[in-house]
């Protein structure tokens, strides 16, 4: 999904335990404000995780922390730090470990990846919920005018705003790619449209090119684009994530053969984008190592189903 698995609360977590149980344990203005420090810390972040060499580790871990930080905005529901990094978490626990392990099992037990895919786009809707309570923070009304008219809505959206708008444009059109029978849910595509426009508009090289990424597949889907057309804009974009990312990242690679690859038929490249993926040293960049583990996993599964995926 981003170019680095991101932290959510994981610095000098014995530390974080005490500070939260005396924090929600405190009289109210003292609450207030330990709550807050504590926000502080874990919205943060640092480089636990996402240097991690383990992605099953994390897969077990990464829940504490998400339930944590929804204790801490149960009290301090407008702590923006807490917002992103909540929005930011729920999406990336469920597209690395739910919603991969639903296309992974799916030829073998359908039911099982179903019932994955259900959870995963709970996860993704609980994430974008608590993105658009984050940009309704910064920006008082958002969310009414962005039901009424999502272009005009973020137009008051600002550069700060930018993470917010990624991550919560990156939840919705999750929620939507698992919810293809759910028409309440498809029908909020016009608003991610927006969202993630708005964002590349006033950021296009936040977080390395993560946007142009989101956009490759997006792209692909967006209404009213010919295929050709759409194909054209997501190779753009791939080209400027590679750009961005410094070739170091695998998410735009696989994201390119997924997306445009499959669709266009295109075998070949398709074979030699997931090989150049899967030929990233996660040791390279140490800041971005599970990311990549979590992509070339994906690089590895979608090779495998390459003869059902591409006609003779």
């Amino acid at each position: 999904m981003s170019s680095a698995f991101r932290e959510q609360g994981h610095v000098r977590p014995a530390i974080l335990v005490v500070a939260c149980a005396v924090a929600l344990n405190s009289g109210c203005a003292v609450k207030r404000f330990a709550v807050n420090r504590v926000g502080d810390a874990l919205a943060s972040g640092g480089t636990a995780y996402s240097s991690d060499d383990d992605p099953e580790l994390v897969r077990e871990a990464a829940p504490f922390s998400l339930k944590l930080m929804e204790s801490l905005l149960a009290e301090s529901p407008q702590h923006r730090g807490l917002l992103l990094a909540t929005t930011s978490g729920f999406t990336q626990y469920g597209y690395a470990f739910v919603q991969e392990d639903a296309d992974e099992i799916e030829v073998t037990n359908l039911a099982a990846a179903t019932a994955l895919r259900v959870r995963a786009r709970k996860l993704y809707l609980r994430a974008r919920g608590y993105g658009l309570r984050g940009l309704e923070v910064n920006h008082r009304g958002f969310n009414a005018a962005l039901r009424a008219d999502p272009k005009a809505a973020v137009r008051m959206a600002t550069k700060r705003d930018v993470p917010l708008l990624y991550w919560t444009a990156a939840a919705g059109g999750a929620a939507i790619s698992v919810s293809k029978d759910t028409p309440d849910i498809v029908a909020d595509l016009p608003k991610v449209e927006a969202l993630i426009d708005r964002a590349l508009e006033l950021d296009e090289k936040f977080d390395h090119g993560a946007i142009h990424t989101l956009l490759i597949g997006f792209e692909m889907a967006r209404p009213g684009v010919k295929t050709d057309e759409a194909a054209l804009r997501a190779k753009r974009h791939f080209q400027r994530a590679m750009e961005l990312s410094g070739g170091y990242l695998a998410s735009p690679l696989v994201a390119c053969a997924e997306a445009v690859c499959v669709q266009k038929q295109q075998r070949a490249e398709f074979e030699r984008l997931l090989k150049q993926a899967l030929a990233i040293d996660a040791d390279q960049k140490p800041e971005w190592r599970l990311t990549n583990l979590v992509m070339q996993r994906r690089a590895r599964w979608l090779l495998s189903r390459e003869d059902e995926l591409f006609a003779e």
